[in-house]
């Protein structure tokens, strides 16, 4: 919620109606299908907005060392991005606008930044996939081999473990078409 100039409270959440249509968190290892499903909802569906972590850009090691060691893992510098992206998504969805965002984000991140832009209403999927496909996804779909290795394997459990710790749905989509996929998280932002 936001306090406006008359020290009103303004609950962040987006109507639809008389219903609140919430903001949807996408997170996961690389190669479990966030990033198509974002595209495919910002292509079908032009009155949300969507949002892609990764258009920042990754910088070098060295930038982000500079951001601290802590907050592992994930490091200071993916937790400093994500608080950055809820401060740009806040007053979105105080505008009335349902958003969609998707990015590799620990939950804890996720949760802290909800916490400090007084978000609600935010749904957090962990999308994810079996190895197999990931490998596959990785290697023939993007092209990106050098994704395909055991960090990811482990970085995609160790989000899998997080999300059942924070009691967040979870999104497999090893045997959903792209539509399936789409479809999961739309009705997770029109819950």
């Amino acid at each position: 919620m936001l306090i406006n100039a008359g020290g009103h409270r303004k609950h962040l959440g987006v109507q639809k109606g008389d219903q609140v249509m919430p903001l949807v968190i996408m997170t996961g290892a690389s190669g479990s299908g966030k990033t198509a499903i974002a595209k495919a909802i910002e292509a079908a569906h032009p009155s949300i907005s969507v949002f892609r972590f990764d258009t920042i850009g990754v910088p070098s090691a060295d930038v982000m060392a500079s951001f601290g060691t802590g907050h592992q893992p994930g490091g200071a510098w993916q937790r400093a991005m994500t608080l950055q992206w809820f401060e740009r998504i806040a007053p979105i969805l105080g505008s009335g606008k349902g958003v969609v965002f998707e990015g590799q984000m620990r939950i804890a991140f996720i949760q802290e930044a909800l916490t400090a832009f007084t978000i609600e209403n935010a749904r957090v999927l962990c999308v994810e996939c079996n190895d197999s496909t990931r490998i596959h996804r990785l290697t023939h779909g993007r092209v990106q081999s050098e994704l395909a290795n055991e960090n990811m394997i482990a970085w995609a459990r160790y989000l899998h473990q997080e999300a059942i710790d924070a009691g967040c749905k979870i999104l497999d989509t090893t045997n959903l078409s792209l539509a399936d996929s789409v479809k999961a998280v739309l009705d997770e932002l029109m819950r």
